[in-house]
């Protein structure tokens, strides 16, 4: 009886080794400045998709069950006063439950239905559609809906259970109060927290770039050059793009040095103190230009996101999204009218494979 109870065991831990929970992915996600703001702020925002965590609550997480595909967390302003909060990650995307309910173009009126479709069913009960007395109006949009108003680039790498299990519990035990700054702790500072959990020691703030400013490209930048020395992370890229027809299309993200130095901030600054602006020369000359993406990344829509995940577990999380089909576009409006047919394939071009990051080359 004791030898068939090891070899039972034995059989039970080697199933739970390949099981497609086993191995999983973490994916940092740089994601484009879009409208006025993102013309006078043009670093762009960072969250981090986990393939592995899921939630109890948008502020309590605990570990994804089979079939279930992830959340996305971020640091906000303006939402009920919660440091972070995690979306599952069509809904981030898309404000839509399900993959098949994504239109290929939208309105402005199309994307308003459905993010207060969302906040009805999803938010008003706790609270999440309050600022919190914050400055920041609406906060609770930033949660719903990004693919409409700007282009994403997904930076995957790979996680162990153990790392993720520490992720949650950190999360789940620290306060999870907003005490947001632009300067010193923003989305990219909580990114590089996490980060910093995955991988100790190796992501702090650094002076050069971004002059003591923790950005999203910087952090980006950082994932990159240490997945270069450790090719065990299997790296790689790629583009969620922007649906069209809520807002123009989204700007490229700018290092701090770079946003000064190719905006009309440069000639206030100069007028002030030509010093400064020799400074911040130097600084994106020496470490502000970087490219992070060297090739056409694969392009992921609703009806491949799932690869997104690892590899192994694609075809059983392709199953789950396509249990409504491709994503045609449905009555997500307050009018059909509104709604626009097209097939999301003309949303993206044909993928290619994935590609690995390079980093720390000149534009």
């Amino acid at each position: 009886m004791a030898r068939l109870a090891r070899i039972a065991a034995f059989f039970l831990v080697a199933v739970a080794g390949f099981s497609p929970l086993a191995g999983a992915q973490a994916a940092l996600l740089l994601e484009q400045p879009y409208g006025i703001y993102g013309i006078l702020n043009p670093t762009g925002h960072n969250a981090i998709y986990f393939q592995r965590i899921c939630t109890v609550s948008p502020v309590k997480l605990r570990r994804c069950r089979p079939g279930e595909l992830g959340s996305v967390i971020s640091r906000y302003e303006g939402i009920d006063g919660y440091d972070w909060v995690a979306m599952p990650l069509v809904p981030y995307l898309y404000a839509v439950e399900r993959a098949n309910q994504v239109p290929a173009r939208v309105t402005r009126r199309q994307v308003v239905a459905m993010r207060d479709r969302y906040r009805e069913t999803h938010f008003e009960a706790m609270g999440l559609d309050r600022s919190g007395g914050s400055w920041v109006p609406d906060g609770w949009t930033q949660l719903v809906g990004a693919a409409y108003q700007r282009r994403i680039y997904a930076f995957r790498f790979n996680t162990t259970p153990e790392q993720d299990d520490e992720v949650i519990a950190r999360l789940n035990s620290e306060p999870n109060h907003s005490h947001f700054h632009m300067l010193s702790r923003n989305c990219a500072d909580f990114a590089r927290t996490v980060l910093d959990i995955y991988f100790p020691h190796r992501f702090h703030r650094s002076f050069f770039p971004d002059v003591g400013i923790t950005t999203p490209k910087q952090m980006t930048d950082k994932l990159a050059r240490y997945a270069r020395h450790h090719p065990e992370l299997d790296l790689k890229v790629f583009e969620i793009p922007q649906i069209p027809g809520f807002r123009h299309f989204s700007q490229q993200n700018k290092d701090v040095a770079e946003s000064f130095l190719t905006t009309a901030y440069v000639i206030p600054i100069t007028l002030i103190s030509p010093y400064i602006t020799g400074g911040l020369f130097v600084d994106y000359i020496a470490r502000g230009r970087y490219r992070l993406i060297h090739h056409h990344p694969q392009v992921l829509g609703p009806d491949n996101l799932a690869e997104l995940m690892e590899p192994e577990s694609t075809p059983q999380n392709l199953r789950i999204l396509a249990t409504s089909g491709p994503a045609a576009a449905t009555n997500v409006s307050e009018s059909s009218s509104d709604a626009e047919s097209v097939s999301p394939a003309s949303v993206s071009s044909t993928p290619s494979a994935a590609a690995p990051v390079q980093a720390g080359a000149s534009e």
